[in-house]
C-alpha cells in the first residue's frame, strides 16, 4: 500500500478539495514491528508537514509515537497474528487506529502505584483527546486521537480541563 494513500475528498475532516492524508501496514514478526511502527508514524507526521504544510507539535510527534508503541505492543502481546496500524490526519487531529484478532476489548486497571507494568491503556487513555474501541466480526480496532498542535492556552495536548 502507498504509505501516503489517499481516501476521497469530504472524509477525515480535512479542508474542502483537500484528500486526507494516511498510512496503513499489516505488522507482523517479532518485537522489531513495534520499533517499524513507532518509525512509520513519525515519518507519517513529518509528510503530513512538508506535503501539506500542516503543523505538528513536537509533543503531538512524541505522542502519536508513544500511543503507537503502547498500543502495538500490547497488540502483539496478546492477540494471536498480525496487527493492522492506520495512521490518518482528521481535522486537527493524527487517529492512530490498530486491530488485532483478539476479540477481547482491554479495560483501564484501577490506580495501583505499587503495580509494575501494564500501565498502557491509562497512558494512551490519558494523552488522548478521544479514545474508543469497536468490536469487529473478527478481534477489535482501538482508535486513539491525538492533537496536532498544542493548546495555547497551556492545556497538555489540547485536552479541555474538566
Amino acid at each position: 500500500m502507498d504509505p501516503a494513500e489517499s481516501v476521497p475528498a469530504g472524509e477525515g475532516g480535512v479542508m474542502p478539495g483537500a484528500h486526507p492524508m494516511q498510512d496503513a501496514v499489516a505488522l507482523d514478526g517479532d518485537g522489531h514491528v513495534i520499533a517499524e511502527a513507532r518509525h512509520r508514524a513519525a515519518d507519517f507526521l513529518a509528510r503530513v508537514q512538508a506535503e501539506r504544510g500542516i503543523p505538528v507539535s513536537a509533543r503531538a510527534m512524541d505522542l502519536t509515537q508513544l500511543v503507537v508503541s503502547e498500543l502495538v505492543t500490547n497488540a502483539r502481546k496478546y492477540a494471536p497474528g498480525p496487527v493492522l496500524m492506520e495512521l490518518r490526519v482528521s481535522g486537527d487531529r493524527v487517529e492512530v487506529v490498530v486491530w488485532d484478532s483478539d476479540p477481547v476489548l482491554p479495560v483501564a486497571r484501577a490506580a495501583d502505584a505499587g503495580r509494575v507494568g501494564q500501565h498502557g491503556l491509562e497512558i494512551v487513555m490519558a494523552v488522548s483527546q478521544g479514545f474508543e474501541v469497536q468490536r469487529e466480526p473478527v478481534g477489535k480496532r482501538i482508535t486513539a486521537r491525538i492533537a496536532l498542535l498544542d493548546d495555547p492556552g497551556g492545556d497538555i495536548a489540547g485536552r479541555n480541563p474538566m
